[in-house]
C-alpha cells in the first residue's frame, strides 16, 4: 500500500506478471460504515506466435473471385492487422480488393495484374509494441480461361440473411462484401426507418456500416445491396441491442435527523433487466444484522425514524449478464442546529444590471430551512427580481440601485436559529462619454486624442492607453493626462490604432481610433464633399404590393457614395412628412420596394457619402395602391379592472398607413375563462378608439379577450386572445388563529391561518403585520401615557402563514394585529394579540460626566440608559491612568449597585490624565461603555517655586548681561569686515583664485584677519 493513500502498489519485477492477474476491490472503512470500490481487473498483455504453416501457391483465371485468409493468433487486446509486400509497402485497397474486419483480403474479381508472390499479413500487438508477419502468399492470375460477367453475389456473410448483437454505447459495425463482375457498388438502408443521422459513417469503399454510441432504437434490420449492370443482390444482418446496467438514478447520500425517514433508490435499466443487490457496510443486507427501521424493496430501502448511531454505507449492485454497476450511499444521522458558513457582514459589489449573487451557506441536521430579508423589515421570496436557490444563495436577476442595502439571512431548523448579515452595493457601469477621434497628423506635429470617462464615484478608475493591443512606447513623447493621450513630434513610426481602457475593480470600458501620419510638404487640396442628388427616378414592375424604384446617381465630389436612403410620402394619410423606408448600397441604383395596400406613394432617394447626404431629390411620380382588409390587428392588447364590477380592454391603434382601407374599427371580444370552452364571445364594435369598458362583471375573474381590426374591405386575421383579471375589491376577512413565538429579546415570529382565496378578493399580494410596543415591562402607566410609541409594518409576499419580527425592544409588551393585502388595498385587522420580550442587555448609559477634580481624586456622576433592557443589576466602572506617551497603566475595575448615581475615587496620582470605562449591568451581560477622561489637579508648591525662579532679579540681570555681550560681539564684526587700505599683490592673486579650489576660512568657525 502507497503510504497516506488508498492505492495499491503492485511490482512485478521480481516475478511473472500473470501471477497478479485477477480482480480487486478496495474497501475502506471507519467507525461509521465501509465503502467499496467497483471491481478493478487486471490481465497481462499478450502477443502470441504465429503458428507455422507451410501456403500453397495460389493460381485462378482472370475474373473470378478470391480470398486470401490471414487468422492471426487471439492476442490481448486484440492485434491491428494491414497486408503489405516484401519491401514492407502497403497493399492498394480499392473498391475491388478490400480488407475484411477480421483482417482477411477480399478480391471481388481478379486481374492479371493481381499476380505476385509476397501478399504477406501482418499483426501488430499494441501493448507489447511488436509485430508478426504470416508466411508470403502467392497468387498467379491466369487469361486462357477467363470468368464471364455475372451478377453479385456475397462472399461474407454467407446467406440471405445473419444476425448481429451489439451492447448500448458501443460501436456497431456491419460488413457486407460482395463479388461479381463488373465490380458491384455497396448501398445500405435500414428496413422501416432511417440510418441514424450524426452517428453513421461509411469505411471500406461503402462495405463497412459504423454506427456509434449505439442505443436502443437501433436494433432492427439493416439490408446492403450490392450492384453492378448486370444486377443486384441483397444480404439482411438482423441487429439485437443488448445493454449492460446504466443508471437511471444512482442512490444518493442522505444527512437524517434523529426520528426522520429516509429513501435510498437504485433506479438502473439494462437488456436484461438487471438483478438489484444491496448491501450494508459491504455486507448483503439479507446476513446484516436485522433492523425493523429498515425495509427492502426492490429498488428502494426506507429507514424510517432512524436514530444517532445508525450512520452507515449502503451499496447498490445492478447486474445482468453483460456487466454490473455499483455505488455507495451515505447515510449519516446528526442533529445539529443550523450553523451558517458564509462569514459575516460580507460586502458584494456589482454594476447596475448585472446579476448578483449573495451566499448564504448552511449546515445543520435537519437541513435547516433559508429564508432572506432586506434592510431587517422585508421579507423575500421567490420571485421577480429574486430567485432564492436550494443552497441558500439569494440571486437578483437584474441588480439596481434601489437594489443596495442589508440583507439577513436566517437558518431554521426545529434545533435553533442563526442569522447571518451581508451588504449588497449596486454601482453605475463605467462608459466612455467621448471617445478618441481618428487623427491625419503632419510629421513633427503634435497628436492629442481625447477619452473622457464617467463612473461610479465610489470606485478608484485607471486610465490604460494601448497602441496596436500592446503597451505604449518607452517615449517621453507620449504624455498621458487624466482624460487625454498627447504624442508629441509625431514619426512615422507612431502610427497605428490607440486604444484607451478605463479599468475599476468590477468592470471596464474601452475605444480605440487611428493615427496617420503624412508629410508635412503641401499638396493640392483634395475637396471633399456632398453627393449631388440622384436623378431620373422610375417606377417600374409594379403590383398591388410592391414596386420597383431605379434612378441615376448625382456626382460624388471625390467621395465614394456609401448608401442610398429612399423615403416615402403618403399623400393620403399624413401629406408632407417623409419617411424613412429603406437603405441601398451605395453600388446599386435599384430597390424593390415593398407597398401596404390604401396609400398614395411618392418616392425621393438620397446619397450619402463621408461628408453626409445630398439633397433629396425630385420626387417619383405617385404610385396609388388599392384597399384591402387589414393585415395586422391592434398591438399591446390588454385587460384589466379598475373598479370591483368593470373590466378595461386597451390596445395601440393602427396607424393609418397600417389600416389597409377606409372605414377602420375594431371588434373588441370578451368572456369568462374558468366556464365552458363552447361559451359564446361577447362582442362590440367601436371606431377611433383605444379602450373599451365592460361594466356589470364579478369581482377579480379572468376574462379572455381578443380586438380584431376591420374596415369596408374585410376583416385582418383571427386574433390571438389574452387573459385579464376583472377590477379587484377590498379582502373581506382577517387572518385568524394568531399565535406568536418569541425567539429571543429582539425577535419573534407570528403564525396565522391563511385566508381562503375566494375572500382575497384581488391578487393576493401578502399579510401586512402591523405591531407597536406598548410599553416596557419596567415603565409605570404614568410614563406609557407621556410616551406615544409609533407603530411598525412588516409585509409578508404570497399566501402564506407566518413570518418573523426582527428588531424588537427586550424586556417590553407589544401588540400586534395582521391584514390581508391585496393590489387594491387591505383588509379588516385580525383580533389583537399581546406578547412579551424577556430582558436583553442594557443600553449605554445616557452620560457620564467628571462634577469634581482634586490633587489625589476626582468625583464621577452618570445617568442611567434611556432603555435599560430589563432590571439593571449594578455599573461597571474601568479606570486606567494615561502617561505622556499615551500608553495606558494598570485598570482599576469597581462594581457599584444600581442605585448609585456618583462615586469618588481617591489615592490618586497629582497632575495625571485618567480614562474612565463605564457600562450597565442587567442578568443578561454588561451593555456598551461610555468613555470619558479627566485630569487630577497639579501640586502647587512644585508650580509656585517655579514661578519663584523666573521672577527673581539676579536672573533677570543675567539675562541682560548676555544680551549686552552678544550686541558688542556682533558690532566689531561688522567694522572689521568694513575696514579699508591696500593689500599685497599675492593677497590679491589668492583672492581672484578658482573659488572651487580656494578654501573656506569660515569653515573653522574663527574670524579671518588680515597681515
Amino acid at each position: 500500500m502507497k503510504p497516506g493513500s488508498g492505492t495499491l502498489v503492485i511490482d512485478i519485477s521480481g516475478e511473472k506478471a500473470e501471477a497478479y492477474e485477477g480482480t480487486y476491490q478496495c474497501t475502506a472503512q471507519n467507525d461509521h460504515g465501509t465503502a467499496m470500490s467497483n471491481n478493478i481487473v487486471i490481465r497481462q498483455s499478450r502477443s502470441p506466435l504465429w503458428s507455422k504453416e507451410r501456403n500453397e501457391a495460389i493460381i485462378v483465371q482472370v475474373g473470378v473471385s478470391l480470398v486470401l485468409q490471414c487468422r492471426p493468433p487471439a492476442g490481448l487486446p486484440p492485434p491491428v492487422i494491414f497486408w503489405m509486400d516484401n519491401i514492407f509497402q502497403k497493399l492498394p485497397l480499392n473498391n475491388r480488393v478490400s480488407q475484411a474486419l477480421n483482417g482477411d483480403l477480399y478480391f471481388s474479381n481478379v486481374l492479371p495484374e493481381d499476380t505476385r508472390s509476397d501478399y504477406i499479413c501482418y499483426a501488430r500487438f499494441p501493448h507489447t509494441q511488436t509485430i508478426q508477419q504470416k508466411q508470403p502468399i502467392s497468387v498467379t492470375v491466369l487469361e486462357n480461361s477467363p470468368a464471364g460477367e455475372r451478377r453479385p453475389g456475397f462472399m461474407a456473410p454467407l446467406g440471405s440473411s445473419s444476425t448481429q448483437m451489439v451492447l448500448r454505447g458501443d460501436v456497431l459495425e456491419l460488413e457486407c462484401i460482395a463479388e461479381g463482375l463488373p465490380t458491384p457498388e455497396m448501398t445500405w438502408s435500414k428496413e422501416g426507418g432511417e440510418l441514424p443521422g450524426g452517428r453513421v459513417s461509411f469505411h471500406s469503399f461503402q462495405k463497412t456500416l459504423r454506427i456509434v454510441n449505439v442505443v436502443e432504437s437501433d436494433a432492427g434490420d439493416y439490408r446492403c445491396t450490392a450492384s453492378n449492370s448486370l444486377g443486384s443482390g441483397h444480404h439482411i444482418i438482423r441487429v439485437t441491442v443488448k445493454a449492460a446496467p446504466f443508471w437511471v438514478s444512482a442512490p444518493r447520500n442522505l444527512i437524517l435527523a434523529p426520528n426522520e425517514t429516509g429513501i435510498l433508490t437504485c433506479r438502473v435499466s439494462g437488456e436484461p433487466k438487471p438483478r438489484i443487490s444491496w448491501s450494508v457496510n459491504g455486507v448483503p443486507i439479507d446476513n446484516a444484522p436485522q433492523d425493523l427501521r429498515r425495509k427492502v424493496e426492490d429498488d428502494t430501502v426506507i429507514l424510517s425514524n432512524v436514530q444517532t448511531g445508525s450512520s452507515a454505507v449502503y451499496q447498490c449492485n445492478a447486474s445482468n449478464e453483460f456487466g454490473y454497476l455499483l455505488a455507495n450511499a451515505f447515510v449519516s444521522v446528526l442533529a445539529e442546529p443550523p450553523r451558517v458558513l458564509t462569514p459575516p457582514n460580507n460586502l458584494y459589489q456589482v454594476i447596475t444590471n448585472n446579476p448578483a449573487l449573495l451566499e448564504c451557506a448552511s449546515f445543520g441536521s435537519p437541513i435547516p430551512i433559508i429564508t432572506w430579508f432586506k434592510d431587517s423589515q422585508t421579507s423575500i421570496h421567490n420571485g421577480d427580481p429574486y430567485v432564492i436557490h436550494d443552497n441558500g444563495t439569494l440571486e437578483i436577476n437584474v441588480a439596481q440601485l434601489l437594489n443596495s442595502g442589508k440583507y439577513t439571512c436566517i437558518a431554521t431548523n426545529n434545533l435553533g436559529i442563526k442569522e447571518n448579515h451581508v451588504f449588497l452595493e449596486v454601482k453605475e457601469p463605467t462608459r466612455i462619454l467621448k471617445q478618441p477621434e481618428y487623427k491625419e497628423v503632419q510629421r513633427n506635429r503634435n497628436a492629442v486624442f481625447e477619452c473622457k470617462v464617467k463612473h461610479d464615484p465610489s470606485l478608484i478608475p485607471t486610465m490604460t492607453w494601448l497602441k496596436d493591443s500592446g503597451e505604449l512606447p518607452d517615449d517621453e513623447r507620449f504624455v498621458v493626462d487624466t482624460d487625454s493621450l498627447t504624442i508629441k513630434d509625431v514619426r512615422e513610426g507612431d502610427e497605428g490604432t490607440y486604444t484607451c481602457i478605463m479599468n475599476t475593480t468590477l468592470d471596464q470600458d474601452s475605444a480605440s481610433a487611428m493615427l496617420t501620419v503624412v508629410e508635412a510638404t503641401p499638396t493640392p487640396t483634395v475637396v471633399y464633399e456632398q453627393p449631388d442628388p440622384p436623378t431620373d427616378l422610375e417606377l417600374t414592375d409594379q403590383t398591388e404590393r410592391s414596386v420597383q424604384l431605379t434612378w441615376i446617381p448625382g456626382d460624388e465630389h471625390n467621395s465614394p457614395t456609401e448608401k442610398f436612403l429612399i423615403q416615402y410620402e403618403d399623400l393620403l394619410h399624413q401629406p408632407g412628412v417623409w419617411v424613412n423606408m429603406t437603405e441601398i448600397a451605395g453600388t446599386s441604383t435599384t430597390a424593390q420596394l415593398d407597398l401596404s395596400p390604401y396609400v398614395y406613394y411618392s418616392f425621393r432617394v438620397l446619397a450619402a457619402n463621408h461628408v453626409g447626404f445630398s439633397q433629396p431629390s425630385q420626387r417619383s411620380p405617385q404610385y396609388r395602391t388599392n384597399p384591402s382588409a387589414p393585415d395586422d390587428n391592434p398591438s399591446h392588447v390588454q385587460a384589466a379592472g379598475t373598479e370591483p364590477s368593470n373590466l378595461i380592454i386597451s390596445w395601440t391603434p393602427l396607424t393609418g398607413l397600417q389600416s389597409n382601407g377606409p372605414g377602420l374599427q375594431y371588434k373588441v371580444l370578451w368572456r369568462q375563462q374558468d366556464e365552458e370552452e363552447d361559451q359564446e364571445w361577447s362582442s362590440d364594435t367601436v371606431a377611433n378608439a383605444s379602450r373599451f369598458v365592460v361594466s356589470g362583471t364579478p369581482t377579480y375573474v379572468l376574462y379572455e379577450v381578443k380586438v380584431q381590426a376591420l374596415n369596408d374591405y374585410g376583416s385582418g386575421p383571427e386574433p390571438g386572445a389574452v387573459t385579464g383579471y376583472s377590477g379587484e375589491d377590498l379582502p373581506l376577512v382577517a387572518p385568524e388563529s394568531l399565535q406568536v413565538m418569541v425567539h429571543n429579546s429582539t425577535l419573534a415570529e407570528v403564525h396565522w391561518e391563511p385566508v381562503s382565496s375566494a375572500t382575497v378578493r384581488g391578487k393576493m399580494q401578502g399579510y401586512k403585520v402591523y405591531y407597536q410596543r406598548e410599553r416596557g415591562l419596567d415603565e409605570t402607566e404614568a410614563e406609557v401615557v407621556q410616551q406615544e410609541q409609533a407603530g411598525q409594518s412588516l409585509t409578508f409576499s404570497g399566501n402564506r402563514s407566518e413570518g418573523r419580527l426582527p428588531g424588537l425592544q427586550p424586556y417590553s409588551v407589544y401588540t400586534l394585529f395582521i391584514r390581508v393585502l391585496n393590489s387594491k388595498g387591505e383588509g379588516p385587522p385580525s383580533p389583537s394579540k399581546t406578547f412579551k420580550t424577556p430582558e436583553g442587555v442594557p443600553e449605554r448609559p445616557s452620560f457620564l460626566k467628571v462634577i469634581n477634580s482634586n490633587m489625589d481624586s476626582l468625583s464621577l456622576e452618570w445617568g442611567p440608559p434611556i432603555n435599560n433592557n430589563g432590571p439593571l443589576t449594578g455599573y461597571t466602572l474601568k479606570y486606567q491612568p494615561v502617561n505622556s506617551t499615551n500608553d495606558l497603566g494598570p485598570a482599576e475595575v469597581l462594581t457599584i449597585p444600581a442605585n448609585e448615581t456618583s462615586i469618588t475615587l481617591p489615592n490618586l496620582r497629582s497632575s495625571t490624565l485618567y480614562k474612565f470605562y463605564f457600562n450597565a449591568m442587567t442578568i443578561k451581560g454588561s451593555g456598551p461603555s461610555i468613555t470619558n477622561e479627566a485630569f487630577t489637579i497639579m501640586d502647587t508648591t512644585v508650580a509656585s517655586r517655579q514661578v519663584d525662579i523666573a521672577t527673581q532679579g539676579w536672573f533677570i540681570g543675567l539675562m541682560c548681561a548676555i544680551a549686552l555681550l552678544i550686541l558688542v560681539l556682533l558690532i566689531v564684526c561688522f567694522i572689521k569686515r568694513n575696514k579699508g587700505g591696500k593689500y599685497p599683490v599675492k593677497e590679491k592673486e589668492e583672492a581672484h583664485q578658482d573659488p572651487e579650489i580656494q578654501p573656506m576660512k569660515e569653515d573653522d568657525g574663527t574670524f579671518g584677519e588680515y597681515r
